[in-house]
Parts: structure tokens; C-alpha cells; sequence
């Protein structure tokens, strides 16, 4: 049986959100807060879970005063029509999450109704999104994450690990494609031979893709953070386990379905503080005037039950800087 051990938990501070009294929102009387949403992953994913379970600690009961309209889309190239239907639903405030065609479509389809963002893979005040960090501007308002530093930290991870490892697979996607070109940077810089490997597709062939290490078996492969890897992970974390491939991912729930190591944010927590900012929203706060807030909560988790199938021994020391471990 696999053994959780959470060791720490980072906590992004949320000026303003502390919780608000259900006696408070029944004055709003018969009011309901409909909040959309546009994602990859399926309704029952434990991070829409915990926005709507933090949104009930905050007083939107989904039976009286909330409603959460998510539609899950095919593809990162559906966002466009999903996020338009979604729009045609009259949402008050719509969420997008993780990558930039998901925050473009939403705005596209918007309007001026306020949209809060998790900024996962780019960077919304170069991309320019937002005006800055500190006071957006317009409707938009959020959560930033550092990928490509996130992209960078998880390769001298990987060096650290498995320092006799010559060779590594870099997975990408459309919406991950900085993050690999930041990875395959950092790779040569220590010593390694990377090796870019593109999926596409609402399906993507996830078998071939490993099959492009074939020839220098037991070479570790990284997963970046996107939507798509998330949604596809078990099929991912078996085919790694079939080919006896140590792989490093984004999220820790990579590491759950079979990889060796993660490194990155903390989903379920972050999706607590988007709903935080919802509330806010709600209660009247201007999207403009609400500082974007950065990530503070990055978590290395580590499977030491697939690292002994593997036939891998990680170093003492790193494993017990791990946040996680499953053993």
C-alpha cells in the first residue's frame, strides 16, 4: 500500500479573503453566484473539487447561492468554442486556468465580465494580458506561476537524482512548448543530450513518443505542466512502468500514476486560492485593483516505490528533501 508522508505546505497569502459567514450571503437573498469555467480535465478532478468545496467554506452553497457551469473541452484547440458556449451561459465570472489559449479564448469570449486566471505555462504581463502584477487593469485578475523556471529547477533535479543519466526526453505540447525550449537549455548546460519529442492531438500517441528512447533505454523523460498531460496520466505513468523509464513531471499527481519525482505547484491548493479571489470578485472587489498573486507553493514529491521497480536508488539527502513521498 502507497504511503503518503507530506512533509510541508507553502501558503500564498490572500489579502482580504478570509471566510465569508453563510448568514452573510443569505442576505443576498435569492442571488446566485454563477461562476464558468472551460477545462481539460474531467468534472470530478480533484482540483475542481477543492475550488467547489472552498466556494461552499465561503458561504456558496451549491444548492442556494452557487452554480458552477464547467464545460470540459476536447482539446486546447477547442477553447475557442467551448469558452464562446460557455459565455452564451451568462456566467458572472469566468475562470481560465493553466495555459494561454485558455485565458485568450476566454477573453475573447467574455466581454467585460471579470475573469480570474492560473497562469500556469506564460507569463501574462509579457504576453500582455495584464498591465503588471501589481495592478492589472481591465477585467483580469489572478494567480502566476514561473514556468520556465519550474522547467528549469526540475533538469538539475533529474542531474541530482540520476547523475550517470547522459540522455533526456523533453514531452511537449503546443501549450508547453516554452517550457521545453527552457528545459533543453538548461539539459546541455549539465551535461545532458536532450532529445524534444512533440505530441499533438486531442489524443496524442503517447507510446511513440516514449518509443523515441527506445535506443538508450532506462534515459529519463520529462513531463511539463499542460492540461493534457494532467488529463492523460495514468496512460502515461503505465507506459513509463511497462518501459522502465524514470520520468520527472510537473505535478505530483504524475508521480501518483507512476513516475519517479515531481516538481511543481500544488494544484488543488491553488485552485483553493483561485476560488478565494472569486469571492472577492464577488463581494465587489474590482478585478483591476486586485494584484496578481505569484505561486509560493512548489512541492517536490517522490515515488520511491517506482524508483525500486525501477532498479533506481536515489540519493539519501534528496529524498529527504522531499515535500511527498510515496513508499
Amino acid at each position: 500500500m502507497a504511503i503518503h508522508i507530506r512533509r510541508r505546505e507553502f501558503i500564498v497569502t490572500l489579502s482580504g479573503a478570509a471566510a465569508w459567514p453563510v448568514a452573510a450571503v443569505a442576505q443576498r437573498g435569492a442571488r446566485v453566484l454563477r461562476v464558468g469555467f472551460v477545462g481539460v480535465q474531467p468534472s470530478d478532478s480533484p482540483i475542481y473539487v477543492a475550488f467547489r468545496k472552498r466556494m461552499a467554506e465561503l458561504g456558496y452553497r451549491e444548492d442556494r447561492y452557487f452554480e458552477f457551469e464547467y464545460i470540459q473541452t476536447p482539446s486546447i484547440d477547442a477553447y475557442d468554442a467551448s469558452f464562446r458556449e460557455l459565455a452564451a451561459r451568462k456566467p458572472d465570472i469566468v475562470i481560465a486556468a493553466g495555459n494561454e489559449p485558455a485565458l485568450r479564448a476566454a477573453r475573447a469570449a467574455a466581454g467585460a465580465l471579470p475573469i480570474v486566471f492560473l497562469a500556469i505555462d506564460f507569463d501574462p504581463v509579457a504576453k500582455g494580458y495584464v498591465a503588471s502584477l501589481a495592478r492589472p487593469d481591465g477585467n483580469i485578475t489572478g494567480i502566476f506561476v514561473h514556468p520556465l523556471e519550474l522547467a528549469t529547477k526540475r533538469i538539475e533535479l533529474v542531474r541530482e537524482a540520476l547523475p550517470q543519466a547522459r540522455y533526456l526526453g523533453l514531452i511537449w505540447d503546443a501549450s508547453s512548448r516554452d517550457q521545453a525550449e527552457a528545459a533543453a537549455a538548461a539539459a546541455k548546460s549539465l551535461g545532458f543530450e536532450p532529445r524534444s519529442i512533440e505530441v499533438t492531438g486531442e489524443s496524442p500517441d503517447y507510446a511513440a513518443a516514449i518509443r523515441e528512447m527506445a535506443d538508450v533505454p532506462g534515459e529519463p523523460i520529462v513531463i511539463p505542466a499542460g492540461p493534457i498531460f494532467l488529463r492523460d496520466r495514468a496512460t502515461i505513468g503505465r507506459l513509463l512502468l511497462e518501459q522502465r523509464i524514470p520520468a520527472i513531471g510537473a505535478f505530483r499527481e504524475i508521480v501518483e500514476a507512476g513516475a519517479v519525482m515531481s516538481y511543481g505547484i500544488d494544484l488543488v491548493g491553488l485552485f483553493r486560492d483561485v476560488a478565494s479571489i472569486v469571492d472577492q470578485i464577488a463581494k465587489g472587489a474590482k478585478p483591476a485593483e486586485l494584484p496578481i498573486l505569484q505561486s509560493s507553493r512548489f512541492d517536490l514529491a517522490v515515488n520511491l516505490k517506482t524508483a525500486t521497480a525501477l532498479g533506481i536508488t536515489l540519493p539519501a539527502a534528496f529524498t529527504a528533501r522531499a515535500d511527498e513521498v510515496i513508499e
